[in-house]
């Protein structure tokens, strides 16, 4: 009877293999036999609240949802009970569901009720639709909660309780009339709904409905409430039976095909990577539908990815080239915005030489379109001075990684983070700044017991739900990072086995270690010995150990350092080449990583490849025709300086509004105004655009094909689903054609003609090939030239000579601390809601309606000692500028620690208060570091947090939707118990 991993099943007579445990519905589902199913879904596993999938296990009737698979079970699908069962439980569904589908904007094919309800042949139900008392919730922006057509299948409760992990959505089951409620049972809007969308996504018919689908989707959807509801009392009056019913609305559902378009794409915000389908309407983004098969985030998505596509038809979008004249821009035809502009780029080349233009590529767009703005400025000009965004935030991590472990990338996936023992985030404000894939920390913490150890300054939501929650003073994780490694070492709790055979310079490194004492790190970092010891003895104790940090680690004058720390700490503990441990340097934008990967450095070829390499250098040459110099560019930071110097006149800036995300902005646009010609390509008039000499209009992700790379390393297709606004272009062609103006015709024809190339050429993407990246499927390099990918780094070893890994010895020295005059310390970094600078985010009115502006984020402390309230207007005033804003007081900050959200382009902007201090490795801007003094302008005023945003709310934490207080009500009984009263 039993296979070891197998055991054998009888199912309608015949016998089937299952794992021992397995779910009996999904073991049924792989045989092709039919049984219903509403409230199940894959993605959530058993929900056991619609009781349709019924089937006799041994003769007694059952949940097979709920039922797991033993040896020798026998399971019957046919018997006249189980059947009988099963239109019992649907009767009770459309009791509480009205069938309107012909007029209905769910009506797309895929309602599970519609499809259940027709597959399972139901011509009549038993009991008559009955409304219930409770009216249409329509409070959000972003969707609707319909209470007639809910069929409390707890779906939406299960992805917000325990996938999303907000907790927000809850079944009241003791209320006469059992409905979904938010919070404490508070309109959506007023709760602590983080508009994910998840509950949306997994709604098996239309109680949950996206906003923009409203209306849109159907022949006959458009139309207001009364008049609809005289069209559903026409419908069924008219068809007697499901079946004609089911006929016309399936017919209206094939032709809905015709003009709604199903595209994948990738999404265009931080770096998590998440796909899915868009669905579109002539230009009109109607709504976003996530798949089980989208390897990054499955049927998760956050409030940007879900409803923050407004930006792409907004008015504001640049339609026509642009060309300065005086003070204003004139709108030119291509041909001469690009020859004006291969012009200016040659004369200044002729005049000053190849090392006086520089070029910005973008982490918004594609890796073909970093490929081709690194080659333009390689092959064409004949410069290194090449640069993305990455020096603002993750070089130090890459620079950290490579001098220990030989890769700049996240060791393994998000699966792997998932599946820690053990996760300790640091600098990262990881539910804001990377939603999905903190949900999948949450979960593992709440489900599984996943420990959760967060460092941070400010206590933000996975301060509050982490195990251990250390606040360490502004820049000195480097300190506890290294004196928890040398405890554990002192102890002899290091990995000896594994140091022995992969780790080298233990000896040095221990050595190196002496000054970071338990009493030298508390002096440091606040952090008391006691607690020092407590981490590092449960880091040595866990079998496996994932750390993520982002800005708040990077975005310091020692902030490669420190992430070598970070590096170090996982080699003594061995915590590298096992799935479940590892380094994961959380990316901030969808594709800064591949950005880098693809050569928009100043001192790498794509696949980082040096490019002072003579043999490496040499191939490049060989390809491209031209001479490179060996010597490696400028950065962006060395760019604006040489500006200045009176050395660089010209730059090329896709993409990146470098004139409000750069440090020092008052420095940088000063820069700007000094440079002889200045070509900005992008979506909108940014800031940066207005110092332009001409403006290329590009286009967003939706209205071209590419590839993007999230911060698993994982290489994901986009594909077109929109046309271009206007006469605006994708990026690519943009600069193919402005190559071909120079000189160089490059003849791609697509982006897989370019990914071919860059396949071709950088080792590290030699197997990678749109044929390979068709729909859902992606890779993680390495990818071999065989198509091998690499989810989990460094499995055979680590990429140096010897094949060990390097331990990297280092010192510290505080940097930067406040003083009597600039008294308070500003952290700054994301909010869920805006994204960077908020040019794409603050173009939907939606996501503006629940955050409208940055704000000062004042702990009680220093509003009671300054005297301000909530709303009160203040600036701040560092040495190098100073902002205004409103001041919101909340304990997630402390003492003297001010918090400003990066996302502001005006007068909030925090980059007027930073300066030109960068670290010492990678020349990334230290934003991090900003010692300001305040002046109080008003003391109070309107709170800057609307009373709609979700931080107002009040969430109710349980475990999944309690289908057992359904089942204990008075009026419930199990239908398969009442078919046996019946017979």
């Amino acid at each position: 009877m039993q296979d070891q991993e197998h055991v054998v099943v009888t199912i309608d007579g015949a016998e089937y293999l299952g794992a021992p445990d397995q779910n009996l519905l999904d073991l049924i589902n792989t045989t092709g036999k039919f049984v219903p199913q509403i409230c199940y879904n894959e993605s959530l596993g058993p929900v056991q609240t619609c009781d349709t999938c019924m089937v006799a296990v041994n003769g007694e009737i059952v949940r097979a949802c709920g039922t797991e698979v033993k040896a020798g079970m026998e399971v019957n699908t046919q018997l006249e009970g189980v059947g009988a069962s099963q239109k019992e439980a649907l009767d009770r569904i459309l009791e509480k569901h009205e069938l309107y589908c012909t007029v209905c904007d769910y009506n797309n094919g895929t309602c599970e009720i519609h499809n259940t309800v027709a597959e399972f042949g139901l011509e009549h139900q038993s009991r008559p639709f009955e409304p219930k008392p409770y009216e249409i919730d329509d409070s959000s922006p972003f969707y609707r909660y319909d209470p007639d057509q809910c069929i409390l299948c707890g779906r939406c409760v299960e992805v917000c309780q325990d996938v999303q992990v907000n907790e927000t959505l809850l079944i009241d089951w003791e209320r006469e009339q059992p409905r979904v409620v938010w919070d404490n049972d508070v309109p959506i809007d007023e709760s602590s709904c983080v508009s994910c969308g998840q509950c949306v996504t997994v709604c098996p018919c239309n109680a949950l409905m996206e906003t923009p689908m409203l209306g849109e989707a159907g022949y006959m959807t458009d139309h207001e409430p009364g008049l609809l509801r005289s069209m559903i009392d026409v419908t069924k009056k008219a068809e007697t039976g499901y079946g004609p019913l089911f006929a016309v609305s399936d017919t209206e559902a094939s032709m809905r095909e015709d003009r709604i378009e199903k595209t994948k794409t990738v999404c265009t915000y931080c770096g998590v990577g998440c796909t899915f389908d868009v669905w579109t309407k002539d230009h009109k983004v109607l709504k976003v539908e996530p798949q089980q098969d989208s390897p990054a985030n499955g049927i998760s998505t956050c409030v940007k990815g879900k409803f923050g596509w407004d930006y792409v038809n907004s008015e504001e979008r640049l339609r026509k080239p642009l060309v300065r004249e005086g003070d204003s821009f004139v709108e030119v035809e291509w041909d001469e915005a690009l020859d004006y502009t291969a012009k200016r780029f040659a004369d200044i080349k002729a005049d000053k030489g190849p090392d006086a233009l520089g070029f910005i590529a973008s982490s918004k767009a594609t890796n073909e379109e970093s490929y081709t703005m690194q080659k333009l400025a390689r092959q064409v000009f004949g410069t290194n001075n090449v640069d993305n965004c990455s020096r603002y935030c993750q070089s130090p991590a890459t620079k950290g990684l490579f001098r220990t472990v030989g890769h700049g990338g996240d060791s393994g996936s998000i699966d792997d983070i998932a599946d820690a023992d053990m996760v300790i985030t640091i600098g990262s404000n990881t539910a804001e700044s990377h939603p999905v894939l903190a949900s999948r920390i949450k979960r593992s913490q709440k489900l599984f017991g996943q420990k959760l150890y967060v460092f941070d300054l400010r206590k933000h939501e996975m301060g509050t739900r982490a195990d251990r929650f250390f606040q360490p003073k502004s820049g000195t994780d480097l300190v506890w990072l290294s004196a928890v490694t040398k405890y554990i070492i002192d102890q002899g709790w290091e990995d000896r086995a594994f140091i022995d055979k992969w780790v080298n310079d233990f000896d040095a490194y221990q050595e190196s270690l002496k000054k970071f004492t338990l009493d030298y790190a508390e002096e440091l970092t606040g952090i008391s010995k006691d607690e020092l010891k407590q981490i590092a003895e449960q880091i040595a104790n866990v079998g496996k150990l994932a750390i993520c940090w982002a800005m708040g680690v990077t975005q310091h004058q020692l902030g490669s350092d420190t992430s070598t720390a970070i590096s170090n700490l996982l080699l003594v503990t061995g915590n590298y080449m096992r799935n479940g441990t590892g380094a994961y340097p959380l990316r901030g934008h969808n594709n800064v990583q591949g950005c880098s990967d693809f050569g928009s450095m100043p001192n790498f070829f794509p696949g980082y490849e040096k490019v002072a390499d003579d043999k490496v250098r040499k191939r490049y040459e060989d390809a491209w025709g031209v001479e490179i110099p060996a010597e490696p560019g400028k950065d962006n930071h060395e760019m604006i300086g040489a500006i200045h110097e009176g050395t660089l006149h010209s730059m090329y800036i896709l993409g990146e509004d470098t004139g409000i995300v750069d440090a020092n902005i008052n420095y940088v646009t000063d820069a700007f105004e000094k440079l002889e010609f200045m070509v900005v390509q992008d979506l909108f008039l940014t800031e940066t655009a207005k110092y332009a000499d001409v403006i290329l209009p590009a286009v967003p992700s939706l209205e071209k094909e590419g590839t993007f790379t999230n911060t698993e390393r994982r290489i994901q297709r986009l594909y077109q689903a929109l046309e271009p606004v206007g006469d605006s272009r994708p990026d690519w062609a943009i600069i193919m054609d402005l190559a071909a103006r120079s000189g160089y015709e490059w003849g791609y024809n697509s982006p897989s003609d370019i990914m071919d190339e860059s396949a071709s050429l950088a080792p590290l993407f030699a197997g990678v090939s749109y044929d390979r990246l068709t729909d859902y499927n992606s890779l993680q390099w390495p990818v071999a030239a065989d198509g091998t990918d690499s989810p989990l780094l460094f499995v055979d070893g680590f990429p140096f000579e010897d094949n060990k890994a390097k331990l990297y010895l280092l010192d510290y020295e505080l940097m930067y601390e406040t003083n009597d005059e600039y008294d308070l310390h500003v952290n700054n970094g994301r909010v869920l809601e805006h994204f960077h600078e908020g040019n794409m985010t603050y173009k939907s009115k939606a996501i503006s309606s629940k955050m409208p502006s940055a704000f000062i984020e004042v702990s009680p402390e220093l509003a009671k000692e300054r005297g301000i309230n909530e709303g009160a207007e203040v600036k701040l005033i560092s040495e190098s500028g100073e902002v205004t804003g409103s001041v919101h007081i909340t304990d997630r900050v402390s003492g003297r620690e001010l918090y400003l959200p990066l996302n502001d382009n005006g007068k909030t902007a925090v980059n007027y208060l930073t300066d030109n201090s960068v670290d010492k490795d990678t020349d990334t801007p230290a934003f991090k570091e900003i010692a300001v003094k305040m002046e109080v302008i008003k003391k109070k005023g309107k709170s800057p947090l609307p009373p709609n945003n979700y931080r107002r709310g009040n969430p109710q934490p349980q475990i999944g939707v309690q289908p057992e207080r359904k089942w204990e009500r008075n009026d419930y009984e199990f239908p398969g118990g009442q078919v046996k009263q019946r017979g």
